[in-house]
């Protein structure tokens, strides 16, 4: 599995923390040194079954400089999965990648469900 994170993100730490406490094995990698390809994004995002608006974080500063809580309801996707591989900060944190699902944030009840 694959395990997009941002090391100084708390809610990434914890997750780091569950996955290491429930013996789940995985890859890292630093979202901050390597964005996620637009490929990726689809891909992740097709295995997810989450709306696309569910891959942005909207908590972030980008986000909210970027003033997209207005502009992404008129972005097509081409142009959201664009922006979102521009800007990896952009990307809700942790992504767990599986080979048939993707997790999006940490939500120790989905994570349980789905690994356990």
């Amino acid at each position: 599995m694959l395990f997009v994170w941002y090391p100084k993100c708390s809610t990434c730490q914890k997750a780091k923390a569950w996955l290491d406490e429930h013996g789940v094995e995985y890859t890292a990698r630093d979202i901050k040194e390597e964005n996620p390809t637009q490929e990726e994004l689809r891909a992740w995002h097709g295995k997810s079954g989450l709306p696309l608006r569910r891959f942005f974080n909207t908590s972030g500063l980008l986000y909210k400089g970027l003033e997209l809580k207005t502009k992404l309801p008129q972005m097509s996707e081409d142009q959201q999965y664009a922006l979102l591989a521009q800007y990896g900060m952009l990307v809700k944190r942790p992504v767990l990648v599986a080979e048939d699902f993707v997790l999006v944030g940490f939500r120790e009840a989905e994570w349980s469900a789905a690994l356990l």
